[in-house]
């Protein structure tokens, strides 16, 4: 039998690692052909010499620069959002390929998500939406993170569950708000509102769906006592 092609291997090894990195999650085939666009990327020299924490705050950066061009270039604005969803995944990529993934790495990454998620609410409130609803947004996804951060520090094996409200989920949705505001600026069709506040409704429904997918992960694979807990007499 003839080994595998080296392409072959290659992508293997970035989905188990990837799959590590992830509490064992098996990706799903949009999953797959994501990551090997972000691999190829990330085997690039001058993106595989950035260290993996610098591309964690970039996107961050991005973030906030797409927050201050949404009122006045959103199309500008949309395309920051695209680039922080990409180096949302490079960062990991990189990671994996140069042999720098590491504990504090994985905090690093998932701090620079949660103040990019902020960041992206900030862009819909000023793509319009009401403030009292983007606190509402972002404090759900606070929330959704902090459970599944808290159940996996207590044993809970992988992620709970993989919901609607993801990371790339909100990526999407606020890209999506830029492009309308630019490409229709007085409104979405039909109903008149203004991107902003359909787009952090539509961020609403996905997190309360999405906490509640969650919750019931949690509660079926969280152990029921700590590893060091003595057995019932």
């Amino acid at each position: 039998m003839s080994a595998q092609p080296d392409p072959v291997r290659r992508a293997a090894a970035d989905e188990r690692g990837w799959s590590a990195l992830h509490g064992g999650l098996t990706p799903s085939a949009l999953v797959r052909l994501w990551l090997r666009g972000v691999q190829r990327v990330a085997r690039l020299g001058p993106v595989a010499r950035i260290p993996p924490d610098v591309l964690s705050a970039a996107g961050v950066a991005v973030c906030g620069g797409a927050a201050a061009l949404a009122g006045r270039w959103p199309f500008a604005a949309a395309a920051l959002v695209v680039l922080a969803g990409i180096l949302d995944g490079l960062d990991g990529a990189v990671a994996l390929h140069t042999g720098r993934a590491r504990p504090l790495g994985a905090v690093v990454d998932a701090v620079a998500d949660r103040a990019g998620d902020l960041l992206l609410v900030a862009t819909l409130a000023v793509l319009g939406a009401p403030p009292s609803w983007c606190v509402a947004a972002g404090a759900l996804t606070l929330v959704h993170e902090y459970l599944r951060a808290r159940a996996g520090a207590v044993g809970m094996p992988g992620v709970g569950a993989v919901t609607v409200a993801e990371r790339p989920t909100r990526v999407v949705i606020v890209a999506v708000a830029c492009l309308g505001a630019g490409s229709w600026p007085v409104g979405t069709p039909s109903t008149g509102w203004n991107w902003g506040t359909v787009s952090v409704v539509l961020w609403l429904v996905a997190g309360v769906v999405g906490f509640a997918h969650l919750c019931v992960g949690v509660v079926r694979t969280t152990p029921r006592r700590f590893p060091d807990d003595p057995a019932p007499r």
